[in-house]
């Protein structure tokens, strides 16, 4: 599966599992995670001249990231930490890695209905099934 097949698609969020513990982990308040367990976000991403774009928009909180393959940039993520992220692609696998004041790794594997996002940190592993809204 090439990138062309899965950029610009919409995906909703559809399941998730050890959000809240992955949310604890990361010293998230308690609201915020209520919150953030509460909404179905919509993720969105998209390429324009090797500049990507990932779009989380939701109810609650929307959130945006640029980067290029490879090259490490700052982001503010949802919940209010400051990291440095670096982004690489492997086959249909967006991997992003996080680093902060606790490593965080994001795998989004794209595939032609879904976008499974397996996030980790310490030894918690949260998974998210979001599928594509049509």
């Amino acid at each position: 599966m090439t990138a062309e097949q899965f950029l610009g698609k919409r995906y909703k969020l559809f399941n998730s599992e050890n959000f809240d513990e992955f949310m604890k982990a990361l010293g998230v308040g308690l609201m915020t995670r209520k919150v953030g367990s509460s909404v179905s976000p919509v993720v969105e991403l998209t390429e324009d001249s090797g500049l990507y774009t990932l779009k989380t928009t939701s109810p609650f909180k929307n959130s945006e990231i640029k980067f290029k393959l490879g090259e490490e940039f700052e982001e503010e993520t949802p919940d209010g930490r400051k990291v440095k992220s670096v982004c690489t692609m492997e086959g249909n696998k967006l991997v992003q890695i996080q680093k902060g004041e606790k490593q965080t790794t994001i795998e989004r594997e794209f595939t032609p209905t879904e976008m499974k996002a397996i996030m980790k940190v310490d030894d918690i592993v949260c998974t998210r099934v979001y599928k594509v809204q049509e």
